[in-house]
């Protein structure tokens, strides 16, 4: 049978990105463009079978600094190595529902932080075997007598505090000192300037000096902004809008990272200049649509991102929020 003219083509766009002909198998997708073009990886992260291994994902990825793949499910953590092969795991009540995860390293040791929204707390744990040194919980001495506590975020300072956004119920960020002694709140539930209407992610943003929170406002109207605020509550800079939903963000060097909930993932450098828009899906039924079977994914679109991180070779892993549990690596292209 003939080849038609378009399959030509786009074999030649894919020879071209990848460096090879795609297989008769489920080629990779090429997305992005100039220093920020990546080739998805088929399969990556999926059982022998071919079947997601994580069941429901609403939640993070990190990375240690071994390269192995932190992912967060409904159900606690798996753990892969760069080829996608699951190295361990920690499931059960303790580590589930992460919506959101932190990697440190200190004292030699590299340790996680979640914000388990369900579960009303953060935890820190170690990230070798999952070991729990610490719960944060809701802060009585606040003062605020809130009915729900609902954390989405988490982050941690240069000098060990750490934040944790109650992005689901009061939109209030709360600190606490590294040892979990509450210090301080801030940030009120609303559209105004330096209101939040679903704190929703939250990173150190480490391209700044002195660093600075990098917070992401998802339901603000006009919806979808970043906003930078200092690590004593200040509020600096709405950093960029209309992003749609942002979900989370993660920083290397000069570029950010952030899942929109519409199904793409956008990615900035340091001026907040949008470098490229990766796997991006058309159809609006398949946004913020956590019940996309697996065997209706499409290779490259996205349907519900929720989570990236950065591998030190600049490739990005990506969990979409979705009942089967979706991870996905994409590869840089150098």
């Amino acid at each position: 049978m003939k080849k038609s003219l378009q399959s030509v083509f786009l074999t030649s766009v894919l020879s071209f990105c990848l460096g090879f002909t795609a297989s008769a198998e489920t080629a990779p997708v090429c997305m992005g463009c100039g220093m920020m073009t990546f080739n998805t990886v088929p399969g990556w992260g999926l059982g022998p079978d071919g079947k997601s291994v994580l069941g429901s994902t609403h939640g993070g990825v990190v990375i240690d600094t071994e390269g192995s793949i932190f992912t967060s499910t409904r159900k606690g953590v798996v753990v892969f190595n760069p080829e996608g092969k699951v190295i361990r795991d920690f499931l059960g009540d303790t580590h589930s529902n992460l919506h959101d995860m932190e990697i440190r390293e200190e004292g030699g040791v590299e340790y996680i932080y979640g914000a388990r929204n369900n579960n009303r707390e953060g935890i820190k744990f170690r990230a070798s075997d999952g070991e729990i040194v610490m719960k944060l919980e809701y802060p009585e001495e606040s003062g605020l007598n809130l009915k729900k506590f609902n954390p989405t975020a988490i982050t941690v300072g240069p000098n060990g505090n750490i934040f944790l956004a109650d992005g689901y119920a009061s939109d209030h960020i709360f600190k606490y000192d590294k040892k979990g002694k509450y210090l301080m709140h801030f940030g009120t539930k609303g559209d105004g300037l330096k209101e939040f209407h679903t704190a929703h992610g939250m990173t150190l943003d480490t391209r700044y000096d002195p660093p600075r929170l990098l917070i992401c406002d998802r339901n603000h109207q006009p919806k979808g902004r970043l906003v930078h605020y200092d690590l004593d509550g200040n509020f600096i800079a709405e950093v960029v809008t209309g992003l749609g939903m942002p979900t989370s963000v993660a920083v290397q060097g000069d570029y950010v990272s952030v899942p929109d909930l519409h199904g793409r993932l956008v990615i900035l450098d340091k001026n907040n200049t949008i470098m490229a828009v990766l796997g991006h899906n058309p159809d609006p039924t398949k946004r913020v649509n956590f019940g996309v079977k697996q065997e209706n994914w499409t290779e490259g679109v996205f349907s519900g991102t929720h989570g990236s991180y950065w591998d030190k070779d600049g490739n990005l892993y990506v969990q979409d929020w979705n009942v089967d549990g979706r991870i996905m690596k994409l590869g840089r292209v150098r």
